[in-house]
């Protein structure tokens, strides 16, 4: 019994990983649009932005919305489609 659990648990493992790893956007370098596209497309709408990193292979940016609540928010580099936060 112990001869197979161990192999199952490696395997295991060894699976979950790659999910672990993965990327929130999956976009080719290339395919980016400039960060500054997206802060005049977010202004335009009343935003304000205090910073944009790229984490995750997506723009997070951090500011407030139109409303003046605080965001914390990830866009496709592409599209600008919002993709999740972490809040």
């Amino acid at each position: 019994m112990r001869s197979i659990l161990i192999p199952a648990l490696v395997l295991m493992t060894t699976l979950a990983v790659p999910a672990l790893a993965s990327e929130r956007c999956n976009v080719p370098q290339s395919d980016w649009r400039p960060v500054e596209d997206l802060k005049a497309a977010l202004a335009a709408k009343g935003w304000t932005i205090n910073n944009v990193k790229t984490e995750d292979g997506c723009y997070e940016v951090y500011g407030h919305d139109e409303a003046g609540k605080r965001v914390e928010i990830f866009f496709d580099p592409a599209t600008f489609e919002a993709v999740g936060s972490d809040d």
